[in-house]
């Protein structure tokens, strides 16, 4: 996957998959910050803020671990 920028050149496209490299997690990039990229994880949550310099697309294996997680997750909370 190639990094997935906006139109003017500044940053990831919403909704872009994106790997934190410092928290070592996937999420989904929301929206920018001040400095910060605004990710929230796949399957929704809380949103946490990374550095740009911290930031690569997902690999496709990162992004189905995600996907399966958050998939998980869901079914654990139905009744």
């Amino acid at each position: 996957m190639v990094k997935q920028l906006d139109t003017d050149g500044t940053g990831w496209e919403r909704g872009a998959v994106v790997f934190d490299s410092e928290r070592r997690k996937v999420g989904e990039y929301q929206d920018e910050s001040g400095p910060y990229a605004v990710l929230r994880p796949l399957g929704g949550g809380r949103e946490w803020e990374a550095e740009f310099g911290q930031l690569r697309a997902a690999t496709a294996d990162e992004r189905l671990s995600a996907e399966l997680r958050a998939a998980n997750e869901r079914s654990e909370r139905r009744p």
